[in-house]
């Protein structure tokens, strides 16, 4: 039996409630974090996981960059908003969740039944909409990744975009688009949550 005939006679199921609380309902953005590293062999996991979450044409046009290092931190530290100097140099590690805008070099080999280049190359316009759309999903499958692993994150745009290009990224082919704080949160120092839209007040069904 293939494995595409193996998924269509195994129908999902819906997860358990307890990994169901670790990706939404006691998952928290955290600030504070405990003092235990993150093992490389954990991120390369984490990102085997991510690689797999869909894109437009599978075009994968997030980059990541995990600043792990005491001087990779404080190559960053610049770049930060006030408020999010401390909480980051204490994380373990911060990603850089950034794009490639020369993704679609890619395409040949990551969609190859179909010819999906010519519709990027030498269009600034449509890879900007396309990198800036995709590259977000794939940040955000980041997060439910890192929370998958255990790991708790903390999401944040208090940065300048320009100064992380500068630094991290010189030659212009990557741009910065959030970063995300991970490691072991510190629960003691979390806020009570803060309310969420109802399905009426953000939803329709038609």
């Amino acid at each position: 039996m293939s494995a595409a005939e193996t998924l269509t006679a195994q129908p999902h199921q819906p997860l358990p409630d307890s990994a169901l609380d670790q990706l939404f309902r006691n998952a928290r953005t955290y600030t504070a974090w405990l003092p235990r590293p993150i093992a490389p062999e954990t991120l390369r996991h984490l990102y085997d996981l991510v690689r797999l979450g869909p894109t437009s044409a599978n075009s994968s046009p997030a980059r990541f960059v995990f600043v792990v290092s005491p001087e990779a931190k404080e190559r960053l530290k610049p770049a930060l908003a006030p408020g999010n100097v401390d909480k980051t140099m204490a994380a373990p590690a911060t990603a850089i969740v950034a794009y490639d805008l020369e993704f679609y070099e890619h395409l040949p080999r990551l969609f190859p039944q179909a010819e999906m280049k010519q519709y990027f190359a030498g269009k600034p316009d449509v890879v900007e909409q396309h990198v800036l759309r995709n590259g977000s999903l794939e940040g955000a499958y980041l997060i439910l990744a890192a929370r998958a692993l255990g790991l708790d994150c903390g999401p944040m745009s208090g940065f300048d975009a320009a100064k992380v290009n500068a630094e991290f990224f010189p030659d212009g082919k990557w741009k910065a688009n959030f970063l995300v704080n991970l490691g072991y949160g510190d629960a003691s120092k979390l806020h009570p949550r803060n309310p969420r839209l109802s399905f009426e007040e953000a939803a329709r069904i038609l």
